[in-house]
């Protein structure tokens, strides 16, 4: 397996953890909420319900984030290689390794550190379609595409 497709992996356990864990905290919201409703009343139990509500509605919304982004990381074919940026590109600019994907967090990836940039992000707008040797600044930084595979 080469890099990206070790990358695309790791992001893609990483994502499925994280829906995995929202999906359950929902459930058990969803389960207190019932417990909740069958043994109590007043305002006390109105109020419960109401945060548990809000709650939950939080969870779906992070779920749904979530969702995205793995949506985006399944889109990538790890074994292309390319010419231009795009998505799915591992470019090196400076000395960082960018996988252009979803914006995730950092992750490291046979002793390298790999970071998810977006499409959408400043970074990785100025990035998109450009190819090796494309300079560019962004906030006083230089930057300057040394690969791309």
């Amino acid at each position: 397996m080469n890099l990206k497709e070790n990358i695309l992996q790791q992001h893609q356990q990483l994502l499925q953890d994280k829906i995995d864990v929202f999906r359950d905290m929902i459930t058990a919201l969803t389960e207190d909420a019932q417990n909740d409703a069958k043994g109590s009343a007043g305002d006390k139990h109105e109020t419960a319900l109401s945060m548990m509500h809000i709650e939950q509605e939080k969870l779906n919304h992070k779920l749904k984030e979530i969702l995205a982004q793995k949506a985006i990381i399944d889109k990538i074919d790890a074994s292309a290689n390319h010419t231009k940026i795009a998505l799915g590109s591992l470019v090196q600019a400076n000395g960082m390794l960018l996988f252009i994907s979803a914006a995730l967090p950092k992750i490291t990836v046979d002793n390298k550190s790999i970071i998810a940039v977006s499409p959408q992000s400043p970074l990785g707008n100025k990035l998109m379609g450009n190819e090796v040797g494309f300079s560019f600044e962004i906030n006083t930084t230089k930057y300057l595409v040394q690969s791309i595979e």
